[in-house]
């Protein structure tokens, strides 16, 4: 493994930085924190002697290049990280640092109460001999995606400070908003101009991801009749009754806690209502295309089956699809999957190529013309008080992108 003297000073500084996204805005991005963030960012990449270094005005991505420095006719590269962290404590983060990990003790974070206990983390156990970054219990850490982002400024650093690796035009992005899953939805392939590119956003070492979910979000609005209960008999129609009802008619087993692998769910994000109106939001999620489809009808038949039986419609619902499964792009040329591929195999790094029960913005951009599959970035337990990422892993995922810029830079066109 190289040395790269900035990357984990680069990641300390960034995941201090609060630049939560907000679910509830309709901005972009959708806080002001991500946007001071992302200025932030452009300062640092001029700075670093990157080109073309701007922010996109209807995707507010920032874009920098790295022009090629061979004659070769090669293909463009591109690698995007985001910049928002998800919806949990990101204020006043504090890393903390645990040194040569045995792969057993419990790490305490912080004095918060809570721990890192290999008994209900094993993974932890694939750390020994490493320096751990993680949280003190309070917030979350942030490499999802900050590991991604600092270790794309320290392959742009390495490549600027070594002429004599040959490459070709290479582009990073940089974009709010992934985690609340609108980030690349204005995303401009033709400002990007790549011929294909990587999400560093993965997990774990050797992540290489090319298959996400199909995804839709639904809302179910409810309508009841209150009266008085010592008057209700034929009256009363009880919104929340009938939201029980509603979840009661979708397969109880198909659910994210009693599903694994390429199955699919129905997953019930939140209930709230009176006898009067109840809402339920739901996301579905299924890899086969088919089986998505069938699962929204599923989802519609059980409100009409209710609405059937009382007469009159009493439940609506309002649903729309949110992205669906690269692999349809990415499957009729694998190129892009077998570069990263070798280049892990030529590292001594075993791919793990599964499918990824979630989303990245690789999966949208993949259907925009611009095949985006998944690197590793280092991350554990993401979204949450119990995140970590190694520093040895997070070092061999920089590894990775310049060997996949090295190996890139001998194929022509």
């Amino acid at each position: 493994m190289a040395n790269y003297p900035n990357l984990i000073s680069d990641f300390l500084t960034f995941v201090k930085i609060n630049s939560r996204s907000d679910e509830n805005s309709t901005t972009v991005p959708s806080s002001p924190r991500e946007t001071a963030f992302l200025a932030q960012l452009m300062t640092k990449l001029t700075d670093l002697g990157l080109s073309d270094v701007h922010q996109d005005p209807q995707s507010a991505y920032v874009f920098a290049t790295l022009p090629a420095n061979t004659d070769a006719d090669v293909k463009t590269l591109g690698f995007i990280s985001h910049i928002d962290t998800a919806d949990f404590n990101a204020e006043n983060v504090q890393p903390q640092i645990v040194e040569n990990y045995d792969g057993q003790s419990i790490i305490k974070l912080g004095t918060s109460g809570y721990e890192l206990d290999p008994k209900v983390f094993p993974h932890l156990k694939n750390y020994a001999g490493h320096t751990l970054i993680t949280t003190d219990g309070n917030t979350l850490l942030g490499s999802d995606d900050k590991s991604g982002v600092a270790e794309l400024f320290s392959v742009a650093e390495y490549l600027l400070a070594h002429p004599e690796v040959k490459h070709g035009t290479v582009r990073f992005g940089f974009g709010p908003d992934e985690e609340i899953g609108t980030g690349a939805d204005h995303f401009n392939v033709a400002d990007f101009n790549a011929d294909f590119a990587y999400t560093v956003d993965g997990g774990p070492l050797g992540e290489l991801e090319y298959e996400t979910f199909n995804a839709a979000q639904a809302e179910v609005t409810i309508s009841g009749v209150n009266v008085h209960p010592g008057e209700a008999y034929g009256v009363m129609v009880n919104a929340l009754q009938l939201a029980v009802d509603f979840q009661n008619g979708l397969p109880a087993a198909e659910v994210p806690e009693k599903t694994k692998d390429r199955e699919g769910f129905f997953f019930l994000l939140a209930l709230d209502g009176t006898v009067d109106n109840a809402k339920l939001t739901y996301i579905i999620r299924d890899h086969d295309r088919k089986n998505f489809e069938a699962r929204k009808q599923l989802f519609k038949a059980v409100a009409a089956k209710i609405n059937e039986r009382l007469g009159v419609e009493h439940v609506k619902v309002d649903m729309k699809d949110q992205y669906y499964n690269m692999r349809e792009v990415i499957e009729k040329d694998m190129t892009v999957v077998e570069l990263a591929k070798q280049a892990m195999l030529k590292l001594g790094i075993k791919p793990i190529i599964d499918p990824i029960r979630g989303g990245t913005d690789g999966s949208k951009i993949s259907f925009m013309g611009l095949p985006t599959p998944n690197l590793f970035a280092g991350g554990e337990n993401m979204h949450g008080r119990f995140e970590y990422v190694s520093e040895q892993v997070m070092t061999q995922a920089v590894d990775v992108v310049l060997q996949i810029i090295k190996d890139n830079a001998v194929e022509t066109k």
